[in-house]
C-alpha cells in the first residue's frame, strides 16, 4: 500500500537521519562524455536530449583545439552552449552539485581548458565564462602537478566568474595524470570547490617514459600493473574521503560495447570508481549501465530503507540479516547512485525519498 501524504510528511528523510559527519558525495551522472570539435559537441548534446541527463557533456578546449586556433575554438564552444541554453538551463550554480535526496539537476555541460603550462588557459576561462558561464557547470583542469597549480587556476576562475556576474564559480574537475598530482593527491582531494578527481591513464603511463609498455593503456594490464593499481587506488581513496567523486579513465576500445562495459564494471567493483569518461557515443550506454547499481541492489536497498524508516531508523531484521544505521547509509548511497543514473526506483521508495 502506498504511503499517504501525512506519513510522508512525518517520516524522517534518510538524508537527515543518516548523517554521520563524512562529506557527502555530489549526486552527478555516472558518465562524462568528452567531445572535441563542433560536430561532436552538437552530436553529444543531441544525444543527451534523447537519453536524458544520465551523462554530462565535456567540451574539450585542450586536445580538441587546433594549434593556432585556440581562441576561435573556445568561442565556438561558448556559442554552441548558448544555442543549447534552453536544454542546459540556467540553474543557480550553487545547486549544481546537490548532495541531498532531491532529483538530479538539469542536463549539464562542462569544459576542459588548457593546462597551466599553456599560454591559452587564462584566455579559455575569459572567453568561456564571459560568454557562457551561466551554462558551464564545471571546469576540468588537466596535467596539474599538485594543489598549488589548482589553487592558481581556481583563483583565476573565481575572479573571472565574479567579473562575468556569476553567482558562484563552476565546480572543478581535476585530472590526476602526472607524478606530481599523484604525490599530492591528499591535498588535491581536500581543496574546496572540487567535484571530481579524474584519473588520466594515458598521460600517466606516458609520464613513465617507456618504463610501462603501451599495453598498460589497455585492459587487463591497466587494472593489474602494480603501479596503476597503486595510482587508481590512491585516487579513489582520497576522493571518497573528501566527498569527491572518483572518475575512471577512458576505455580505448571505441566500438566494442562489451569491452567498455567490462572496463567500467571492473573500475566500479574492483576499485570504487563512481563515474567514467566516454570518448565515443557508443560507450555512453555501457558505461551508464556498468556504473549504476544492479536492479537487485536497488530493490534490496529500497526495501531495507522503507522498513528502517517505519521504525524511526532503529535496527531491523530483514530476512534474518541485521541492519542498522551503518548498512542504512550504504543502502542510501545505492539509491542515490541509482537515481542519479536515471534508473527506475520502486514507487514507494521514489515517493518517500525523491519526490
Amino acid at each position: 500500500m502506498p504511503p499517504n501524504d501525512d506519513d510522508v510528511a512525518r517520516a524522517v528523510h534518510p538524508s537527515i537521519a543518516l548523517v554521520e559527519g563524512e562529506p557527502p558525495l555530489p549526486m552527478i551522472a555516472p558518465c562524462e562524455h568528452i567531445a572535441g570539435n563542433e560536430r561532436m559537441i552538437r552530436k553529444a548534446l543531441a544525444l543527451q536530449r534523447e537519453m536524458g541527463p544520465v551523462f554530462d557533456v565535456t567540451c574539450d578546449c585542450e586536445d580538441g583545439a587546433v594549434v593556432g586556433a585556440e581562441r576561435d575554438h573556445a568561442a565556438m564552444v561558448a556559442r554552441v552552449l548558448r544555442e543549447h541554453a534552453e536544454w542546459l538551463g540556467r540553474a543557480d550554480l550553487r545547486g549544481a552539485t546537490a548532495t541531498d535526496g532531491g532529483p538530479p539537476r538539469a542536463a549539464r555541460a562542462g569544459v576542459r581548458i588548457h593546462d597551466i603550462g599553456s599560454p591559452h588557459w587564462r584566455e579559455d576561462v575569459v572567453i568561456l565564462l564571459g560568454e557562457a558561464g551561466d551554462l558551464i557547470r564545471y571546469v576540468t583542469l588537466p596535467k596539474v602537478e599538485g594543489a598549488s597549480d589548482v589553487a592558481r587556476m581556481q583563483d583565476w576562475i573565481e575572479r573571472r566568474s565574479a567579473v562575468s556576474g556569476l553567482p558562484a564559480s563552476p565546480a572543478l574537475h581535476v585530472l590526476v595524470e602526472t607524478h606530481g598530482a599523484l604525490r599530492d593527491i591528499e591535498r588535491l582531494a581536500a581543496l574546496p570547490g572540487l567535484e571530481t578527481l579524474d584519473f588520466g591513464l594515458m598521460d600517466f603511463v606516458s609520464a613513465h617514459q617507456g618504463a610501462l609498455g603501451s599495453q598498460a593503456m589497455l585492459s587487463p594490464l591497466q587494472f593489474e600493473h602494480p603501479l596503476l593499481v597503486r595510482a587508481k587506488s590512491a585516487v579513489v581513496a582520497a576522493a571518497l574521503a573528501n566527498g569527491v567523486i572518483p572518475v575512471h579513465n577512458v576505455s580505448r576500445t571505441l566500438r566494442d560495447e562489451a569491452s567498455t562495459f567490462a572496463d567500467a564494471r571492473r573500475a566500479r567493483d574492483g576499485f570504487g570508481f563512481l563515474r567514467m569518461w566516454s570518448i565515443h557515443p557508443s560507450q555512453i550506454t555501457p558505461i551508464v549501465q556498468a556504473m549504476q547499481p544492479t536492479h537487485g541492489e536497488v530493490d534490496a536497498a529500497a526495501r531495507v530503507l522503507l522498513a528502517a524508516q517505519r521504525v524511526d531508523w532503529g535496527p531491523i531484521d530483514d530476512g534474518g540479516a541485521l541492519h542498522d544505521r551503518a548498512s542504512y547509509r550504504h543502502c542510501w548511497h545505492v539509491l542515490r547512485r541509482a537515481h542519479a543514473a536515471g534508473m527506475p526506483l520502486p514507487e514507494n521508495a521514489r515517493r518517500r525519498f525523491f519526490a
